[in-house]
């Protein structure tokens, strides 16, 4: 017979486990909340915001005093009667596929070579020199640009005219402008999305890498059939958010990297920065408003579609 030894008295069997249970998760509670709260005050109260794009907005009568638009889809005819809407909504989309598909490439191939470097200090700097111009202002590259650009003082044109080579008006070019956002935008964003990939793969488990030396595996099956699998599901979660933001484009990039000159906007007007420019022409909230609340529609169904084709691939992969 096995003896059972009585609790203290005044002290239950499962306080102390009850107890743990609580304190752990006010401890996770208070560390998400001033997340929570930001998330709240900025991403779900200006919902209510929305009915601007149903209203004719009046400074002097507020939201809710404005009267609603006759037809109610006044605000949205801006966008679709405009001459120059084929031209912003093609700028938009073909940039965003390029961002997205290239990132993508780029990101995982940068991550996957971190993970077979094996010096800290090469690897520190290697991290530090792609991450950190996620932290410049597009106002500051811009004038970096500007400085390699300038018609008649940039380094460019400099050393070509020291070469005898042919200068050129880069401000007054808008086909050489398509590679140059390009490449801006990769230089900036990448560093953030190969450290969210390499992070990934510090959670791999080493014992599949030394498995797969056993077997004989090369170096680039290790990768193919090793590193790669377990990418799959980061690559396909941050390929579905950028796909739901196909619509929207980073405002500095394509008004502060081109100086909004007139003469680019060929291949630099995007949707963000015509309907700003519009907004400060003619001041109408309820257009802007409507633009924004087309774009964030079109994000929700391409969310939903895209994560629903995933689904469809391998269950196991779905956002949601």
């Amino acid at each position: 017979m096995f003896k059972v030894k009585k609790a203290a008295p005044g002290y239950p069997k499962t306080a102390g486990k009850l107890g743990n249970g609580r304190s752990q998760n006010m401890g996770l509670l208070a560390m998400a909340a001033p997340m929570m709260i930001v998330v709240t005050i900025f991403s779900y109260l200006p919902i209510g915001g929305l009915i601007v794009a149903f209203k004719k907005y009046s400074y002097r009568d507020g939201i809710m005093g404005s009267p609603f638009c006759d037809p109610w889809y006044k605000n949205f005819e801006f966008l679709f009667k405009s001459p120059d809407t084929v031209r912003i909504i093609r700028n938009t989309l073909l940039y965003n596929l390029a961002f997205i598909v290239l990132t993508l490439v780029i990101s995982v191939a940068l991550a996957v070579l971190l993970n077979e470097i094996k010096s800290r200090k090469a690897l520190k700097f290697y991290q530090t020199t792609m991450f950190f111009p996620y932290f410049l202002s597009w106002v500051v590259v811009s004038y970096v640009v500007y400085a390699f650009l300038n018609p008649r003082l940039g380094y460019l044109n400099a050393i070509a005219a020291k070469a005898n080579g042919q200068t050129l008006d880069w401000y007054n070019t808008p086909n050489v402008w398509i590679g140059i956002i390009i490449f801006a935008q990769i230089w900036k964003t990448v560093g953030m999305n190969v450290l969210m990939y390499y992070a990934s793969l510090l959670s791999v488990d080493t014992s599949y890498y030394e498995a797969a030396a056993l077997d004989g595996a090369s170096k680039w099956q290790t990768i193919r059939y090793v590193t790669l699998p377990f990418l799959y599901p980061m690559m396909i979660i941050l390929t579905i958010l950028a796909v739901g933001k196909i619509m929207n484009s980073d405002f500095g990039l394509f008004y502060q990297l081109p100086m909004d000159s007139k003469t680019l906007y060929a291949t630099t007007d995007v949707l963000e920065t015509y309907v700003y420019r519009a907004l400060i022409q003619n001041g109408n909230i309820g257009m802007s408003s409507a633009a924004g609340f087309l774009k964030s529609v079109v994000g929700l169904i391409l969310v939903v579609f895209t994560n629903w084709i995933v689904k469809k691939i391998n269950p196991d992969y779905g956002l949601y």
